[in-house]
């Protein structure tokens, strides 16, 4: 059995002491050697079938300890967090403070905790949002929207028109180029195509002029409705993120920090850059984005975690299917997504999305 002695640090951060008596540290050299022996390249015996005794003569004593108190502490890490009722999150930090053969094996362990959140009423803030007049207006599409889209339509047909009349011109210097680009530009209303079902149907399974503009309005409408769902959102983290305490350990500000480093990267990748060049072209480098990013990922960490702690209270997680779903979805467009960080995004994702529409409805 191991005996610990928990000490709470600042940023919250918590301080494991522990003792594991030899009697229980030393049934651990079996596991070890085992370790040890698919590493190991012995002669007369292929990697990893020498026998144990075999092993353990070819192996130093202060090895062989280490081997055991990192198997010893892998297996009792989990039960030490959860016997204790520590939330801990990230990669702790390991130090063995006294390992010797026939003593205790000491250790300390340092690991972040999910933060204690003095959460406003959360409900009372999303209602007193959602309850304001601009933001429980209708949402309306004018003639003028509709007009403006179909305007914009013709203009880029008749460029479009433009450039194929010009199709074949690779030879041209750099000058003529841009003096095409500048005369397609300019194309005067005149010239443009008219608007009518022929027009229509050049832009997919379309009939009928008026069927088209059914179709940009409707688009329009669902622009402007996310437009004002975004804004309510938007009004009720700004006043969750004042109203709620709570110190932010700096792991999940460095993983906030990572999360948009990795999609920052997937746009990249995703239109055929390397990062690598991105990087180049803007004169930064990594570390100077993360630094820039530093305020927002706090802001950002801390909004998770006020996500997180509501999630909790009002039950509001995904499903392993959503989860999966949507993954699989990530994946598919983004071929070298590693699943790991993918999945760990949609997680967030969806968990958001559950605990926004929770407050929606409030």
């Amino acid at each position: 059995m191991v005996k610990t002695t928990i000490k709470k640090l600042e940023k919250s951060e918590v301080e494991i002491t522990g003792v594991l008596e030899w009697v229980e540290f030393e049934a651990y050299e079996a596991k070890a050697l085992e370790r040890i022996g698919e590493r190991m390249e012995l002669p007369g015996f292929r990697k990893g079938k020498a026998p144990a005794t075999i092993i353990k003569e070819n192996v130093q004593e202060m090895p062989l300890l280490e081997e055991m108190a990192e198997v010893a502490l892998q297996e009792n890490y989990i039960k030490i967090i959860e016997e204790n009722k520590i939330d801990a999150i990230g990669r702790p930090q390991i130090a063995i403070t006294k390992i010797a053969k026939g003593s205790d094996l000491e250790f300390k362990i340092t690991t972040a905790v999910l933060p204690e959140m003095k959460l406003p009423n959360y409900k009372k803030i999303a209602g007193k949002e959602n309850s304001k007049e601009e933001n429980k207006k209708e949402v309306v599409v004018e003639e003028a929207d509709v007009e403006k889209v179909i305007k914009d339509l013709r203009k880029m047909r008749a460029e479009q028109n433009k450039n194929k009349d010009h199709e074949g011109h690779e030879n041209m210097t750099e000058e003529e180029h841009a003096a095409l680009h500048a005369a397609t530009e300019d194309t005067p209303e005149s010239e443009w195509p008219e608007w009518n079902d022929e027009f229509a149907k050049t832009f997919g399974d379309f009939k009928t002029a008026d069927e088209l503009k059914e179709k940009i309005k409707s688009n329009i409408k669902t622009e402007k409705t996310i437009e004002q769902k975004d804004k309510v959102r938007l009004s009720i983290v700004e006043e969750l993120v004042k109203q709620t305490e709570g110190e932010i350990p700096e792991i999940l500000i460095q993983s906030e920090t990572d999360k948009m480093l990795y999609k920052l990267e997937a746009d990249i990748t995703n239109i055929g850059f390397k990062v690598e060049d991105y990087l180049k072209q803007i004169n930064k480098t990594e570390a100077d984005l993360r630094g820039e990013w530093r305020a927002d990922a706090e802001k950002r960490a801390k909004l998770q975690m006020i996500i997180h702690t509501i999630s909790e209270k009002e039950n509001l997680k995904p499903t392993e299917e959503e989860i999966e779903a949507d993954v699989v979805k990530i994946t598919e467009m983004y071929k070298d997504a590693d699943p790991s960080r993918a999945r760990a995004y949609v997680e967030q994702m969806l968990e958001n999305e559950k605990v926004f529409h929770f407050l929606e409805q409030q």
